[in-house]
């Protein structure tokens, strides 16, 4: 059975606060007590535990070995503990940020990577919205967003995440059907078209160096969702984006039919609304993204 020791919390968190300061008159500085009741809390302490925790010996306030120890195991627990009561506090609310994603991108990209910011920052409240995909601009309502850019959006904060480039793609059986002679497809070739984007298959053949056949049937859609859906139905082929399609690739639902890519002219931008971007929840959600979406320069 496990001796229960009388160590009172209040002794125990004065002394970390004193121990990380190396300094009674400071720690009294941040507690909002003189420095000798903090003293008078660790003597009793020190009383307590049967062991001296700071060398009273030399010029300045050292640790002993003993109270290094207590340091390094007590102090990331009263950190813990302050942190759960400020949590239960009455008035007290978790840090809020609201960022809006277009639907493509948090789906099969930022969402299924999001729980590792919760999981590090379990204190903020994240509140993801998606939006139409077409429009250039950061939505009122949001603190950040990813959104499609021709170019930085003028009197915001923004980063550049990386282009919008699209590769062709189609299923495992649409590939094996598609023939080229001479860069030129000669076989059918229905096309997936996004509507945002009706000339990117004109583009991607003028830049790939394949001619595509003169005739075609083409589905036209208005979401990328829908796109990348069609084309693993086997509907015809389409032209997806990387890497925020790796997943379906991985997973072998679609296939890569050329290795040409489009760069296309818009891309991925990350914004912050300007009266947040010193909010401390918003910076750290935004470092975040930066180091985990950003393309390397």
């Amino acid at each position: 059975m496990v001796q229960r020791a009388n160590v009172g919390l209040r002794a125990l968190r004065t002394f970390c606060v004193a121990a990380r300061h190396e300094s009674f008159r400071t720690a009294g500085e941040e507690l909002f007590i003189t420095a000798s009741a903090v003293s008078h809390q660790i003597k009793s302490l020190e009383q307590e535990l049967g062991e001296p925790l700071f060398d009273r010996n030399s010029r300045d306030l050292r640790l002993t070995e003993v109270g290094r120890s207590l340091l390094e195991e007590a102090g990331p627990l009263i950190d813990q503990l302050d942190t759960v009561v400020v949590r239960y506090k009455r008035g007290s609310r978790p840090r809020s940020v609201r960022i809006s994603v277009q639907p493509f991108f948090a789906s099969e990209y930022f969402v299924p990577r999001l729980s590792d910011f919760t999981a590090a920052h379990p204190e903020i409240d994240i509140k993801v919205g998606t939006s139409d995909e077409t429009a250039e601009n950061h939505p009122a309502d949001a603190d950040l967003s990813i959104r499609l850019f021709r170019a930085p959006p003028p009197g915001l904060p923004s980063d550049l995440l990386f282009p919008l480039t699209l590769a062709p793609a189609g299923s495992p059986d649409f590939k094996k059907g598609l023939e080229v002679r001479d860069d030129c497809i000669v076989s059918e070739f229905p096309m997936i078209i996004h509507e945002t984007y009706p000339m990117a298959w004109k583009q991607w053949s003028k830049s790939a160096g394949i001619a595509l056949p003169a005739s075609s049937k083409a589905t036209r859609l208005d979401s990328m969702i829908a796109v990348v859906r069609a084309c693993e139905r086997g509907l015809g082929a389409a032209l997806v984006p990387v890497p925020l399609a790796d997943l379906w690739f991985k997973q072998g639902s679609i296939v890569r039919l050329f290795s040409q890519q489009l760069v296309t002219e818009v891309s991925y931008y990350l914004v912050v609304r300007e009266d947040r971007a010193d909010d401390p929840a918003v910076t750290l959600l935004r470092d975040w993204i930066l180091r985990n979406f950003r393309e390397p320069g």
